[in-house]
């Protein structure tokens, strides 16, 4: 089955289009913390397999507030190139294709220690700033 090319992404992995999304909505369950944050990849040309990328940690529109991660191109390249390796197709059909990152593989995959967010009522906090870190923060008063 196919994914939606609304809302979809284009990325270029060894020289091979790829086109991967989140959901524009979480799900009650990614709402509220239960599931983890989750995107998935496929063929841009010739859609056949599906790559599903679940991720250690929250979305960012969790309403918990729970610790996130923002999906970035680097990490979904890694991701694919992972997925690669241990036998996804992206040309033969078939069931969706799990990847599980475990926390101790983001720094791997992202080259780097993960920068991770605190979804709050106006915006994110970066993992241990402040309110003077949320941009266009302002409070609001009734009236």
């Amino acid at each position: 089955m196919a994914m939606p090319r609304k809302g979809s992404r284009l990325i270029t992995v060894a020289d091979v289009v790829f086109r991967w999304r989140i959901r524009r909505r979480p799900t009650y369950r990614e709402g509220g913390g239960w599931t983890p944050l989750s995107f998935s990849v496929e063929h841009a040309a010739r859609p056949a397999g599906v790559l599903k990328v679940t991720l250690p940690c929250a979305r960012p529109d969790n309403w918990l507030g729970e610790r996130a991660i923002a999906v970035r191109p680097v990490l979904v390249e890694s991701a694919i190139r992972r997925a690669l390796d241990k036998g996804w197709a992206p040309d033969r059909r078939g069931r969706p294709f799990s990847l599980d990152i475990t926390e101790d593989e983001l720094p791997d995959l992202l080259g780097g220690p993960p920068g991770y967010v605190i979804p709050f009522l106006w915006g994110v906090i970066p993992l241990g700033g402040g309110i003077e870190d949320l941009p266009r923060a302002r409070q609001i008063w009734p009236r």
